[in-house]
């Protein structure tokens, strides 16, 4: 059904959590009509996420209807250090962030997330970070009509969504040659991949954890990563993305044992390996690397989903496959009169960059830059919840 583009553009602001809890259905079905929708901007996703991070009172999502269809929403939450900032719901585990518009109703829906955003953005600066090219929250910063500003963020590492004999011709010659090699050495061994259905989702989300904590160790694990928090949002979440086929969670199992496991999620767009842990004895006998990635090349192409992300990171491993760097955008918006705070913003945001930089020069071997940033003076700081 297409919508009805004549009828008037109404717009809310929903701060309540009971309220965004009951947006289920229609966050849905406006997820898959936004053309630009990453797996992050999922009800299952944000929702999860505000259970286990979100501070009550702060949550500030604001919606655009015509004819009470719901054709955009931006979810957000206000932040107050190190000044009052509206940021994206996500936080530091969230690879991208984008407003949803309807694919059906553009002009409209960004032209009332604008305004409504303006209308929320009284008293402070929107501070939306790793915007991913070609979002629609390009669009609705093309369209403000007060102070901006565009910075670089992460970048993400994607391939094309094909499956992996396509992936392996990218490679040269010889290095070809040595990933067919690998893959037939793990099927020779008889590793067995086995996809994880919703009952089991519990259960495998702890044996992945525990897989991670055990290839991270020693090496800097992130700390995040070994919370109850983490894992509740992880166990909620991936439950309701794996029943809506918008995630799979897989596990690989070697004499009647897992010995891997990872988590990838997907939009109709983009499909993504979020999380994975692997046992650091099957490590030492096989190439890890191209065993998953051939089952998530697998899952992009069936079918096709436009991008095979890697998502953040520049990890070694994933520079064997010739991967394209994607650069995601860190938005600042403020209202005309705050565009003298907005400019403090990006210089807090730029003194930091340089400071994280400096860093990195003096240390390059470190590997953790979590605890060497958190002795930087507050001023250079990244906004609370996010590193």
């Amino acid at each position: 059904m297409r919508a009805d583009l004549r009828g008037r553009l109404t717009v809310t602001l929903c701060r309540d959590l009971a309220e965004f809890t009951g947006l289920a259905a229609e966050w849905d079905a406006l997820h898959r009509r936004c053309p630009t929708a990453t797996p992050f901007q999922s009800h299952a996703w944000l929702h999860s996420w505000w259970l286990s991070y979100g501070t009550p009172g702060r949550l500030r999502v604001v919606l655009a209807r015509r004819n009470g269809r719901l054709i955009g929403a931006a979810p957000l939450m206000l932040a107050h250090r190190p000044m009052p900032l509206l940021v994206p719901m996500g936080g530091a585990i969230t690879d991208y962030f984008d407003v949803l518009v309807d694919g059906e109703d553009l002009r409209g829906a960004v032209t009332a997330l604008e305004r409504g955003l303006h209308a929320a953005a009284t008293h402070t600066v929107l501070d939306l970070r790793e915007v991913r090219p070609g979002a629609s929250a390009h669009l609705l910063a093309e369209a403000w009509s007060g102070a901006r500003s565009s910075l670089t963020d992460s970048t993400c590492l994607e391939l094309p969504a094909e499956p992996i004999d396509l992936l392996i011709g990218r490679m040269t010659g010889p290095r070809a040659q040595r990933v067919r090699a690998k893959l037939r050495k793990i099927d020779k061994m008889g590793i067995e991949c086995r996809q994880v259905p919703v009952p089991r989702v519990a259960v495998a989300i702890g044996n992945l954890l525990r897989l991670h904590e055990l290839q991270w160790t020693g090496r800097g694990v992130n700390p995040e990563h070994l919370r109850s928090r983490f894992c509740a949002h992880l166990v909620r979440s991936t439950r309701r993305m794996v029943r809506d086929d918008e995630a799979t969670l897989r596990e690989f199992v070697f004499d009647g044992q897992v010995v891997a496991a990872d988590l990838s999620l997907r939009s109709p767009q983009l499909t993504g390996g979020y999380l994975y842990g692997v046992d650091p004895g099957l490590r030492k006998r096989v190439d890890v690397s191209s065993m998953l990635l051939r089952e998530l090349a697998r899952e992009a192409a069936r079918p096709a989903r436009g991008s095979l992300s890697l998502l953040r990171g520049s990890e070694q491993y994933k520079s064997h496959w010739a991967p394209v760097p994607v650069v995601n955008q860190r938005l600042l918006l403020a209202r005309s009169s705050l565009a003298p705070v907005l400019r403090l913003r990006e210089a807090q945001i730029l003194a930091r960059d340089r400071a994280a930089a400096s860093v990195k020069s003096r240390f390059p071997a470190a590997r953790d830059w979590r605890g060497v940033l958190s002795e930087l003076p507050s001023a250079v700081r990244a906004p609370a919840g996010r590193s």
